[in-house]
């Protein structure tokens, strides 16, 4: 079931989404060779408490952490650790706050250093598929509009999408409807309107669409061992009908 929001509901989505944005400001600088995983789930965790949220992924489901952080062919779902980000890297940071029970959702994909020309046409096609994936969302529109701009993107580039995990609804918990598949599923087809929230989250892959699940059962990888990119906004559908993205995060130039 598809819940809606109303003004008063999406504003508060709208002040954990702001906090959200804030953590990835604050993390961002510190992605760098040297950092280990577990140094930035320390300093997202740490911001987040200090301002008054809760980690929205700390123990969703058992996960054991306030921070996925995905390096290189990690495609989601990395458990933070001691593994160091190396000069070449690319890095996945996808997290969750919970602010009095409104719930915000996003995720950015940075280099770590200088990284190669291929690595960063990966995450400009990416991000390129988020902008226009958000530019589809319009209400009358329907979800699979929404994934065949993902999908069209990222397979005229020549890359893999991942079908297994996909965007969703979220505001009053991390995961509602609907879900937002990256290609045109024969599932659900909804159709937009006012006072949908929801996340979008390209998932792109520098060859196929192959995953593998490791067995800590949540990190997921690429079946090839390729590098994989992933970027995320929470988006809001208005009363008025005006399309708003809540969340924000700066990219490196």
């Amino acid at each position: 079931m598809i819940r809606l929001k109303n003004a008063a509901e999406i504003d508060r989505i709208r002040e954990s989404c702001r906090m959200l944005s804030g953590l990835f400001a604050e993390l961002a600088p510190l992605v760098k060779p040297g950092v280990s995983t577990l140094e930035l789930d320390t300093a997202a965790r740490e911001y987040i408490l200090s301002r008054g949220g809760r980690p929205a992924f700390l123990g969703y489901d058992g996960y054991p952490a306030s921070l996925c952080v995905s390096p290189n062919e990690v495609i989601i779902h990395g458990i933070p650790d001691g593994r160091r980000l190396v000069e070449g890297d690319i890095v996945g940071l996808d997290c969750g706050i919970d602010l009095g029970g409104f719930f915000s959702d996003a995720a950015i994909t940075l280099p770590v250093g200088t990284i190669s020309p291929e690595a960063e046409k990966l995450l400009r096609v990416t991000r390129e598929c988020l902008d226009r994936a958000i530019a589809a969302v319009k209400p009358g529109a329907r979800i699979h509009d929404v994934s065949r701009a993902v999908f069209g993107h990222a397979t005229a580039n020549g890359y893999g999408v991942v079908r297994q995990y996909c965007g969703h609804g979220v505001g009053f918990s991390p995961h509602e409807d609907p879900q937002i598949p990256n290609y045109v599923s024969p599932g659900p087809n909804p159709r937009i309107v006012p006072g949908m929230v929801f996340a979008i989250e390209p998932m792109v892959n520098l060859g196929s669409g192959g995953i593998k699940t490791l067995d800590d059962e949540w990190t997921v990888v690429t079946l090839d061992k390729k590098i994989s990119a992933h970027y995320e906004h929470t988006v809001a559908v208005l009363p008025d009908g005006t399309v708003e993205v809540l969340t924000s995060w700066t990219y490196p130039s």
